[in-house]
């Protein structure tokens, strides 16, 4: 059904072949880890092929709701995709999509609150040009990976 992630949190790949979840528990509140997650301006912080997100224009809400957009500047020179809020209810579901050429990758976090804390859990996918359901394959460990350190930088 999954695999235990490198350092916690857990990668899904049952289900909908063309998606894949990782589930996260954070010693953290819902609330504070949404604002913290949904805030394009401290993605570069935890998110590991991220150099820095340009042109921000924020949405219903200011830049934590929906309809903000942005640009992911990747570590890969002239991977540029455009980004954008779909859903935003502060500290239970956060969803954005963005798109690079053929390329749309979607990603959902719903927030669950835990004693303690609260529990995340990702759904992400990526489609188009033929490279979409390999992609998806691959992203989940680096998705944990990134939800951990956000986890920590939020005060998890």
């Amino acid at each position: 059904m999954g695999a235990a992630a490198p350092g916690g949190g857990r990668v899904r790949t049952g289900g909908d072949p063309l998606t894949r979840q990782v589930v996260l528990d954070a010693a953290v509140d819902a609330g504070t880890l949404f604002a913290f997650l949904a805030d394009p301006a401290r993605r570069p912080s935890w998110q590991s092929s991220l150099r820095r997100v340009a042109d921000v224009v924020p949405g219903q809400g200011g830049v934590l709701g929906a309809g903000t957009t942005w640009t992911d500047v990747t570590v890969v020179p002239g991977i540029r995709p455009r980004m954008r809020t779909t859903v935003a209810d502060p500290g239970v579901r956060w969803a954005e999509e963005g798109r690079c050429g053929p390329v749309r990758a979607a990603l959902t976090l719903d927030f669950l609150p835990r004693a303690g804390g609260c529990r995340v859990e990702a759904v992400f996918e990526v489609s188009g040009a033929g490279v979409g359901p390999f992609l998806t394959a691959i992203a989940g460990r680096p998705i944990a990976a990134d939800l951990r350190r956000a986890v920590e930088l939020a005060g998890g």
